[in-house]
């Protein structure tokens, strides 16, 4: 082959067309640019797929796990519906029942305790040092009247 341009071709060929030893630098830039933009929309992808996790995670949420569930759920079924589900549990605040009915609980097992028929215990009696004319005497039990 002759390394010699055609007398017709232009003198300034544009960047785009393939050199003579065949070099083809679109062709490599665009490869490049390609693999960028798989990762940087794979890692956009991530980021906006972890977001209702993330959400949960910073307000500190009782449903934390759920919402992170559902992500997984979501991501390998690729069934949308499971990460908007996730979205609104992290958005939604939702109201603490364990506090008020362990207290309840409590108190409970405290009346329960405090049977009516139930022998009180006596407090015990200390005994005052020799000399001292200060005697301690048992408390009087309390008499519960149930009308």
């Amino acid at each position: 082959m002759s390394e010699q341009v055609h007398p017709l071709a232009p003198h300034h060929l544009p960047f785009f067309i393939p050199g003579v030893d065949g070099s083809d630098t679109l062709t490599v830039v665009m490869g490049i640019f390609l693999v960028a933009a798989v990762l940087w929309v794979g890692t956009l992808y991530w980021k906006l797929h972890s977001l209702p996790e993330r959400m949960a995670h910073k307000s500190q949420k009782l449903q934390f796990e759920i919402v992170a569930v559902l992500g997984l759920i979501s991501l390998f079924t690729h069934m949308h519906i499971f990460w908007i589900a996730g979205l609104l549990l992290a958005l939604i605040d939702l109201p603490d029942f364990g506090t008020p009915m362990r207290s309840i609980a409590d108190s409970v097992e405290r009346i329960a305790d405090a049977t009516p028929g139930a022998p009180v215990a006596e407090p015990e009696i200390e005994s005052a040092p020799s000399g001292s004319q200060d005697v301690r005497t048992p408390a009087k039990p309390e008499v519960h009247s149930h009308a």
